[in-house]
């Protein structure tokens, strides 16, 4: 409130492009956040909205079901990995963390162990604002001192050190596993962003941390989270980012690009053993319930985007901009930036200094482009259908602000 950063007017979206109301358009290189992987006012994402809206827009989730509901539920079974059969749906990223949480929490308590009441978590993650999420964020970027004596205390280890790619050091999986030997008691879940550790840093981290974090959950009866939130739906290259490293977790989160950024909507799923398990205990039932749960508007598009996800060939559309984001490799020739990395449709270009994002900002208008980094971290996630030419001229728009220090 004291010194806002400036916002510009947006009067209308068109494919991947945002309009000013002071005249430009601007190339979208973040998808809304992530989220809108097919672009803006996609024909059939707004046809299926309406087509609910005509029927139903909302009626509670308690006591009675619907069409939509049921066959969103039955979808994201069939495409998210096997076990991951039970669906509870929720109303943002964040609320499906928290139940993800609760689901561990109550999992544990149900079979009386009342012990295992923390989770364990890597720096550098980001899970979401809400108090349980934020409590297993990385403790300096969600500024959990601010909270102390509210937010409750978890364990938290080192952050994936091994790139993908790269070797991973033996060193860093008995690291990892000293810390289940240590707390595994205390534990009732470990929960982690898989293979790219998102608003922490764009950390892309050898899949073979997640395969041995796999093996620890079992050997040391700890439930496994991932948090697919920001990962699912193509981003990194797999449908699910877990898939690099072919494992299955307890429980998985998903949100942001699951109505292909038109409206909000989340989804928790889970496997049989936490499901039933949770159900054995005395509340007898998740204690968790949404005003908008199973929103029909909601689930009525999002099942409208995955049919288009695979009607559009996504694994085409990740490759393709895959090979267009080599573009950004020449920002590595300017003395200011340390590191230029892609994985699937991610590219990033981390420079050696913070960035002071309203000049950028403004710099990035004037270029045409809509682009919003944080820390030192330039980078880009754009909708599936931007062309190669508009991934073009993002890359050149990020040499550009680089090379004449506009940031």
């Amino acid at each position: 409130m004291l010194n806002p950063l400036p916002s510009y007017g947006v009067t209308h979206t068109d494919k991947n492009k945002i309009h000013l109301d002071t005249g430009e358009i601007l190339i979208d290189g973040m998808a809304s956040w992530w989220s809108a992987i097919h672009g803006y006012n996609h024909p059939t994402l707004i046809s299926a909205i309406h087509q609910q809206s005509n029927i139903m827009s909302h009626v509670m989730f308690g006591g009675i079901t619907h069409a939509p509901a049921v066959e969103l539920c039955k979808k994201l079974i069939t495409i998210t990995p096997e076990t991951l059969d039970r669906v509870f749906l929720a109303d943002s990223g964040s609320v499906s963390v928290e139940v993800s949480i609760k689901m561990a929490l109550q999992y544990w308590i149900s079979k009386n162990e009342h012990g295992k009441n923390k989770l364990m978590t890597a720096n550098k993650g980001y899970h979401g604002d809400t108090f349980a999420a934020m409590s297993v964020c990385d403790p300096i970027n969600s500024m959990h001192s601010m909270y102390r004596g509210f937010l409750p205390e978890h364990i938290f280890v080192d952050a994936p050190k091994a790139k993908f790619g790269d070797t991973i050091d033996q060193d860093e999986l008995e690291t990892l596993e000293s810390a289940f030997a240590a707390h595994h008691q205390q534990v009732a879940a470990f929960i982690i962003e898989p293979i790219v550790q998102n608003a922490g840093g764009m950390n892309f981290y050898n899949p073979a941390y997640l395969s041995k974090l796999r093996q620890l959950c079992d050997k040391y009866d700890v439930l496994l989270i991932l948090d697919e939130i920001a990962t699912g739906f193509g981003r990194t290259g797999k449908l699910f980012a877990c898939e690099h490293a072919n494992i299955v977790p307890d429980i998985m989160c998903i949100g942001k690009a699951l109505t292909g950024g038109t409206m909000t909507l989340s989804a928790t799923l889970t496997n049989e053993k936490v499901a039933i398990g949770l159900s054995e205990g005395e509340a007898g039932v998740l204690m968790h319930g949404p005003t908008f749960m199973g929103n029909p508007l909601a689930c009525a598009v999002a099942c409208a985007s995955i049919d288009l996800l695979f009607e559009n060939d996504w694994q085409a559309q990740i490759k393709r901009i895959n090979t267009a984001m080599g573009a950004l490799k020449r920002c590595e020739s300017l003395n200011a930036v340390n590191n230029v990395r892609i994985l699937g449709a991610i590219g990033v270009v981390e420079i050696n200094a913070a960035v002071d994002v309203a000049k950028i900002q403004r710099f990035f208008i004037t270029k045409g482009v809509w682009i919003r980094p944080f820390g030192r971290l330039i980078y880009i996630m754009p909708p599936y259908v931007t062309s190669n030419d508009d991934i073009e001229l993002l890359a050149d728009a990020i040499y550009q602000a680089i090379d004449q220090q506009a940031y």
